[in-house]
């Protein structure tokens, strides 16, 4: 076999290798919960309820009863039937583990175009309950104050 031939399988083979490692490898858990955070600011800005509750778990529970997943879904598909723009800037986002669980707390402020949404306008403290669903992180529980 040639020296060519052999440097090929060896370029061929660190390829394979290399690949696999990329393949194999697989974010932090507080960077997926980070990430799925940021997608949720993203269908609030986007008004579309299925990316906001594409993050939820189905049993979600906000504020101890007061919305559910399906409350949330509703309440964007109404926003976006009536045309309203919601911006939502998110404050430092501290991501802490809870057992086989995780917490996020952050600060959101949101805006609105429209009118329906004026009173729950401003500044909120936001906590999140995070548990692992398949492959992804679903929040299951948040609670959430207006500061301003």
């Amino acid at each position: 076999m040639s020296k060519l031939n052999q440097m090929c399988r060896f370029v061929c083979l660190l390829a394979l290798l290399a690949v696999g490692v990329v393949g194999c490898h697989r974010a932090p858990d507080e960077v997926l919960i980070r990430q799925a955070i940021d997608t949720s600011s993203q269908g609030v800005q986007q008004v579309d309820a299925s990316v906001v509750t594409g993050q939820l778990a189905d049993d979600f529970d906000g504020n101890s009863g007061d919305m559910s997943r399906k409350d949330i879904g509703n309440l964007l598909r109404v926003a976006s039937f009536r045309g309203e723009t919601l911006h939502a800037v998110l404050g430092p986002v501290d991501v802490q583990p809870r057992g086989d669980r995780y917490v996020a707390d952050f600060t959101v402020t949101l805006t609105s175009g429209g009118k329906l949404f004026p009173s729950q306008l401003g500044v909120y403290h936001v906590e999140t309950a995070w548990r692992r669903d398949g492959h992804d992180w679903r929040c299951y529980q948040a609670t959430w104050t207006q500061q301003l």
